[in-house]
């Protein structure tokens, strides 16, 4: 017996890719129509369409994509697999489109795409430049997604393990109205005084683990770790979950709590990736995730629904790791 390799290996290769499309054609053709309201959507519509349907998603057809990406170029393809982030992407040029038009170069910039459009009139001749219109698209896009869709996945798992665990939902409770009450609202200041909240919101994001590889990075230059030579241009993916779901070093329940109960941040945890590279909106996704979790558990409290069985834990793996779909009863306090 032989291997494949070469042209027979890649001939093979492309046979089971363009079965497997027309098999996922086939079989998940409903499950491509549109989910979203027909028509042009306003700006709040932008969070229902970041809302991406990973579960009903057409995920072995992904598959596909990755293995052959050359698919992709076929006419209508991208828009009928990926509905949702197609409408998403055409608000965002509706939207940087009139920026455009109310951009006064004369004017101190307003945000950071006006900054951006400045750095791409400089560079305007310089063919070398990474200030350009595509790009600045891009950045815009970058700023949504991993801006929105990751702290939002993030609080669809805190009411779940608040459920799941009423015993540490009721501890959370009692530290918000000891430390801020009933009556004003959650501060950042008050993160320094909320050890048993800082350490349950890390045990969230811990445990919903919602982007276990990171994301890819490439090498800049040639470079040898750990005796492995790995060349200029290499793409690498991190197993950020490797870490976050190491039995060895999350053996405690309480894991991000000392002995005398103070908050303290463990070196394994690295949601947000680690060095250099670490993700730009960790400090504006800290701050989200403290002040929405309090706002809610000092407003509600979360329970299964009478009658109801037990919601699983499980994720749903796709672009993030979801939590299964479940209900809940959110009672006012």
């Amino acid at each position: 017996r032989e291997l494949l390799t070469g042209d027979a290996l890649w001939a093979l290769s492309v046979a089971v890719a363009v079965f497997l499309l027309l098999v996922d054609l086939m079989h998940r053709r409903q499950r491509w129509a549109a989910r979203y309201p027909p028509g042009p959507l306003p700006l709040p519509g932008l969070g229902n369409l970041l809302q991406i349907d990973f579960q009903n998603m057409p995920s072995s057809f992904q598959k596909v994509l990755n293995v052959v990406p050359v698919l992709l170029r076929i006419p209508g393809l991208p828009g009928r697999v990926f509905p949702a982030q197609k409408a998403f992407m055409a608000m965002v040029d509706e939207l940087l489109e009139e920026h455009r038009m109310t951009w006064d170069p004369a004017q101190p910039p307003r945000d950071l795409p006006d900054a951006f459009l400045v750095e791409v009139e400089k560079a305007k001749g310089n063919p070398e430049s990474s200030f350009n219109d595509e790009n600045l698209r891009v950045m815009v896009l970058d700023l949504f997604t991993a801006g929105m869709v990751t702290t939002s996945t993030t609080m669809a798992w805190a009411p779940l393990l608040m459920i799941l665990h009423p015993d540490v939902q009721r501890h959370v409770q009692q530290e918000i109205d000891e430390v801020i009450g009933q009556v004003r609202q959650p501060e950042m200041g008050d993160q320094a005084r909320m050890p048993f909240t800082m350490a349950v919101i890390h045990e969230v994001q811990r445990f919903g683990d919602i982007i276990p590889l990171g994301m890819p990075h490439m090498t800049s230059c040639d470079v040898e770790v750990q005796g492995f030579f790995i060349p200029k241009g290499t793409t690498l993916i991190t197993n950020l979950s490797s870490v976050l779901k190491d039995e060895t070093v999350w053996e405690k329940p309480l894991r991000f709590l000392d002995a005398q109960g103070h908050f303290v941040k463990r070196e394994a945890f690295m949601p947000f990736s680690a060095g250099r590279r670490v993700c730009l909106g960790e400090p504006l996704a800290r701050m989200e995730l403290f002040l929405f979790f309090t706002c809610l558990l000092q407003r509600f409290s979360f329970s299964v629904p009478p009658g109801q069985a037990r919601p699983s834990d499980r994720g749903v793996f796709g672009t993030i790791v979801t939590p299964s779909p479940y209900q809940l009863c959110a009672e006012p306090r």
